[in-house]
């Protein structure tokens, strides 16, 4: 089946899945953190999914694999958080975050470096 819009990629499925995912367990963050680390986390997690969509609309190849490796960035920096989230006791262990976390890196990064 060939891919008729950025909404048939798996990868950006699976990451607005992992969207929805940090919006709600940012949500019971303590009040002095509502606008520290749960607004960088919602920030970079929606950041994903938007680069994913707006390489898929260029023209050239480099410039969709440019977007893709904005993607893989904040796909790391959020990853990051979740863990100093996880350090900070602010959000319990969550299997479902990090699957999405693993196999969103494990897509994008072979959609970067594929094997040739």
């Amino acid at each position: 089946m060939k891919t008729q819009s950025f909404k048939d990629l798996i990868v950006r499925q699976k990451n607005y899945k992992l969207v929805l995912e940090i919006y709600t367990i940012t949500k019971d963050f303590p009040k002095p953190e509502t606008y520290g680390l749960p607004q960088q986390m919602r920030k970079a997690a929606v950041s994903i999914p938007s680069n994913i969509a707006e390489g898929y609309g260029r023209k050239h190849k480099a410039e969709y694999n440019q977007f893709l490796s904005i993607a893989y960035g904040s796909l790391l920096e959020l990853e990051t958080q979740f863990l100093l989230a996880n350090d900070l006791k602010y959000v319990s262990k969550n299997e479902t975050v990090e699957k999405l976390l693993k196999e969103v890196g494990s897509i994008l990064y072979r959609m970067l470096y594929p094997i040739r």
